[in-house]
């Protein structure tokens, strides 16, 4: 019964395919961060903080182009926007090998801004390929992949780039995935629209103020707070364990840390009706705020992060969902690219608030910073909550039934039809551990602080 949602999923139509083409597919976007990183600092001889530089100027064009590229994405088709994005970031990485700093960080914005949107686009067509009743189950599945991805990205990429062969070969092979990567997604070509919905080639156009609303508006300062949280955690993570003296405990603690969120996002995938958004997130926020207590024993720390870390993978499916529920076909591009850049941001965020309460504070202080900010913003969106119309499901994750004028759900061969993740906890475990074993090449906290801006690229 319990891997009973995950089987009918699987047994729709081209699911598997999607969801084994994005894993691929999203390994070399996970490795970016890492190995740009290490480029900066070994082969141009600069500072992490320069290197943070280069990583932010890739998050900001990466949050600008995500909704720009969805956006193309309904209007014109997938199959364009791949060419483009494919051959642009290809050449972004094939170039920027050779690029002194001053003209790396222009560039690097250039880069973040065409990247291969591998990320939405799986999104995108889970969306068009489940029904309701199984959306929550794919979407799982999808977060569970992106927690795979995110382990050997990294990992890869510190693995090359500490290597003989050096960062700039690692930057060149980067190159070579992120072709593989959308020669891969173009000849899969997954549908970013129903059987039921207006095809692109309909024209059809959805004004933002249709969907652009504070509800909508919510789902994205929730998805932004979860990875803020998520990137402060890990940072706080390796200060605590180095202030204790037990720096070389850090991957393995990530490593379970990812663990707990995979765990979670199982579970959540099989759950009948979908829990809020809100009732995810809020209860990750506050109980990440007391963690850094258990900095003096590296197991003590692993257990506290379990109660949170088992909600971050259920906090992003349920931030997928919800959008893929509210949003017209018409418009899903736009506003899955719109997702994509509030997880970036937060991310983004997430390294520095938590570094600045390190630096003030002390480690522990890290984990209650970011904590905090997270409940706030919690309080802040519960009023959205709170005003929904009476009656209505509290997340559109909880309505089992299809939309008005929405086909009927397909059925399942052989199975019942039953109601039905970002950057993660992964990429810093995969990152701090593949840095862990490569101790002449860059520290831990490095590798997890820089696993941050990566997902400009997603």
């Amino acid at each position: 019964m319990l891997l009973k949602p995950y089987r009918e999923t699987l047994a729709l139509p081209k699911i598997p395919s999607l969801l084994v083409v994005a894993t691929l597919a999203r390994v070399p976007i996970a490795a970016a961060a890492v190995v740009l990183t290490l480029h900066v600092v070994t082969d141009l001889d600069r500072g992490y903080g320069a290197a943070g530089l280069v990583g932010a100027a890739a998050t900001i064009g990466g949050s600008l182009g995500a909704p720009v590229m969805g956006r193309l994405i309904d209007r014109r088709g997938l199959r364009p926007v791949l060419v483009l994005t494919t051959v642009a970031e290809v050449i972004y990485w094939l170039v920027a090998q050779a690029l002194p700093y001053w003209a790396l960080l222009p560039v690097a914005v250039l880069g973040g801004f065409l990247a291969l949107p591998a990320f939405s686009v799986a999104r995108q067509s889970i969306a068009a390929l489940t029904p309701e009743s199984h959306r929550l189950p794919a979407f799982a599945l999808d977060s569970m992949t992106t927690e795979l991805s995110f382990m050997a990205g990294p990992a890869l990429g510190v693995l090359i780039a500490t290597s003989d062969a050096g960062p700039r070969v690692a930057m060149l092979t980067l190159a070579g995935g992120i072709l593989l990567a959308g020669v891969g997604l173009w000849l899969l070509d997954p549908p970013t629209r129903a059987e039921h919905e207006a095809p692109v080639s309909a024209g059809e156009r959805v004004a933002r103020r249709e969907w652009l609303k504070p509800r909508f508006v919510a789902i994205l300062a929730v998805t932004m707070a979860a990875t803020l949280v998520l990137s402060g955690t890990d940072v706080s993570v390796v200060a605590v364990l180095r202030e204790s003296g037990q720096l070389g405990w850090s991957g393995l603690v990530m490593s379970l840390w990812a663990l707990f969120s995979l765990v979670g996002g199982f579970a959540y995938g099989t759950v009948r009706r979908g829990v809020p958004i809100l009732a995810l997130f809020a209860p990750m926020a506050v109980l990440t705020v007391p963690v850094g207590l258990g900095g003096e024993h590296w197991w003590l720390l692993a257990v506290l992060l379990i109660p949170a870390g088992m909600l971050c993978a259920p906090t992003i499916t349920a931030s997928s969902a919800a959008i893929s529920r509210l949003i017209p076909a018409g418009a899903r591009g736009e506003a899955m690219g719109l997702h994509n850049s509030a997880l970036t941001v937060g991310v983004a965020l997430g390294g520095p608030l938590a570094g600045l309460a390190i630096d003030n504070l002390g480690p522990k202080w890290g984990f209650a910073a970011v904590g905090a900010v997270g409940v706030l913003v919690a309080l802040i969106v519960l009023p959205a909550e709170l005003r929904r119309r009476p009656g209505a499901p509290a997340d559109p994750t909880d309505a089992a039934a299809p939309s008005p004028g929405a086909a009927p759900s397909p059925v399942v061969p052989g199975a019942a039809s039953s109601p039905g993740a970002a950057p993660s906890p992964a990429a810093s475990s995969a990152a701090a551990a593949s840095a862990a074993s490569a101790p002449d090449a860059v520290p831990p906290a490095v590798a997890a602080t820089s696993a941050a801006p990566g997902s400009a690229s997603t």
